[in-house]
Parts: C-alpha cells; sequence; structure tokens
C-alpha cells in the first residue's frame, strides 16, 4: 500500500508542499520500506483544474492516500470518488508526514479545506484589479 505525498522537491527530506494541485512534486512513497518514486506534476502551470488533473494522475497510481497541505473541492471529489483518502494541513519534511501516517497520528478529511483556484496566487495578474 504506497500513499502520496505534495513536496516542494523531489526528496524525502523535501517539504511538504501546502499545494495539492500546484504542488511541483507528488512522491509515491510505501511506509513499511520508504521506497518511493518522485513524480514532477505536469498541471503545476496549467491555467485552471490543476486539482483536477493532479487527482487524476494521482488516482491511477493506485494508493490508498494523499497527504498534503490544501486540497480544494473538485480535486477532494475526484480523489474521494477513486477510494483515496485525503489528509490536509500536513507540513513539515515528507519524511516526517510518512511517520506521522504510520503511527496513525493522521486523520482525513471529511471534505476539501480550500476554496476552489485557492493555488493560484493573487494579484494584479490575468486582468484582475485593472480600471
Amino acid at each position: 500500500m504506497s500513499i502520496a505525498i505534495t513536496a516542494t522537491e523531489p526528496l524525502l527530506g523535501a517539504e511538504v508542499d501546502p499545494r495539492f494541485g500546484r504542488a511541483r512534486y507528488l512522491i509515491i512513497v510505501d511506509p513499511e520500506t520508504m521506497d518511493f518514486d518522485a513524480l514532477e506534476n505536469p498541471a503545476v502551470a496549467v491555467g485552471g483544474g490543476a486539482g483536477v488533473a493532479t487527482a487524476q494522475m494521482i488516482a491511477g497510481k493506485g494508493v490508498a492516500a494523499v497527504l498534503t497541505g490544501n486540497c480544494g473541492p473538485n480535486a477532494y471529489e475526484v480523489l474521494s470518488a477513486a477510494g483515496i483518502k485525503v489528509i490536509t494541513g500536513v507540513s513539515g519534511k515528507v519524511r516526517d508526514a510518512v511517520a506521522a501516517y504510520q503511527a496513525g497520528t493522521l486523520t482525513a478529511a471529511a471534505q476539501a479545506n480550500v476554496t476552489e483556484h485557492f493555488g493560484m496566487g493573487s494579484g494584479r495578474g490575468r486582468g484582475r484589479g485593472r480600471q
């Protein structure tokens, strides 16, 4: 049984990426052996639908759970429909998140913990805020 963790780098010593859909990497790890495979997230720079695209990619990897900082409603729905537990509020090092999962100290979320488009950032880009 493997799990997926969002990460800022392709290493177990990397920080957990707080964004699910726009995480730079997803690390698929076997918590028993700590064998892992780091996947670069192709949806990191898409204009929209990053959460759904990332969730669909992960659903095809046969993981039991996703550990991340935040997960929006569309990604949560795709992951839940695939029978994947979503654990939000995770931070720190990837290896520590795996250890917490193994210890049973993390709880699956009952719903998304952020709104749509949470990880897109803000500011004056894309014509917003112009007068």
